[in-house]
This record gives structure tokens, C-alpha cells and sequence, in this order.
């Protein structure tokens, strides 16, 4: 068995309890929702981009503590970052994010928010 880190848990509990930058952007410029059905994550994000550059983001949705905590921290990551960079993350990159070890089965909940912001862009 792994061995986490007790800050780097209690961190991703918190972002699961209170987790950053939740709700809908009015008027987005992209809108996008996807779900895990392994897990039962279910995640929609909603932006704005002026002139190439990530203005508001929001994430609202449901599921288990590593999904909403990546998202939490993705949408932290990329606000007011120019999309071409947020098209060049990977899920590595929300990995080292979240600073646990993620088994391959977790993969997908952890970067689901990812996947979506991605396509969206």
C-alpha cells in the first residue's frame, strides 16, 4: 500500500468540502460536462476567454474526493493563462498537482476536469 503524505490528504479533503472557483460562469465562452461512469464523477466547466486568455472559470458538478479536488486545483491553475499553454497540460501535470500518488484506476477521476477543459478550448 502507498504511503500518503497526512497534509497532502487533509488538503485534497478540504478542496472536496470547500473546493475553489465552484459555480457557473454567466455567459460562458465554452461550456462543457462529462462524466466517469467507473466512478460516478460527474464534472461541468463553464468559461470566458478574451483575447486568448482564460478570464473566469468555474466547475460545478459531483464526485469523489480526488475529482473534485483536481478540478478545484486545475481551474486555480489556469485562470488568466493563455489557452494555448492549457492545451499543453497533462495529466501528469495534474498529478504533481494534486502531490499524491495516483493508482491507474484513479487516473481517470483525476484528470477528468483535464479532459473536459481541453475539449472545450
Amino acid at each position: 500500500m502507498i504511503e500518503i503524505d497526512p497534509i497532502y490528504q487533509e488538503i485534497i479533503l478540504d478542496l472536496y468540502r470547500h473546493p475553489h472557483n465552484a459555480g457557473i460562469v454567466e455567459n460562458p465562452s465554452a461550456d462543457g460536462e462529462e462524466s466517469n461512469p467507473f466512478c460516478g464523477d460527474n464534472i461541468r466547466i463553464t468559461l470566458k476567454i478574451k483575447d486568448g486568455v482564460i478570464t473566469e472559470i468555474a466547475h460545478s458538478g459531483q464526485g469523489c474526493a480526488i475529482s473534485q479536488a483536481a478540478v478545484s486545483l486545475l481551474t486555480d491553475a489556469v485562470k488568466n493563462k493563455n489557452i494555448a499553454d492549457v492545451k499543453n497540460l497533462t495529466a501528469a501535470d495534474i498529478i504533481t498537482m494534486l502531490g499524491i500518488p495516483i493508482s491507474h484506476t484513479r487516473e481517470a477521476c483525476a484528470t477528468l476536469g483535464l479532459k473536459i477543459l481541453q475539449r472545450i478550448i
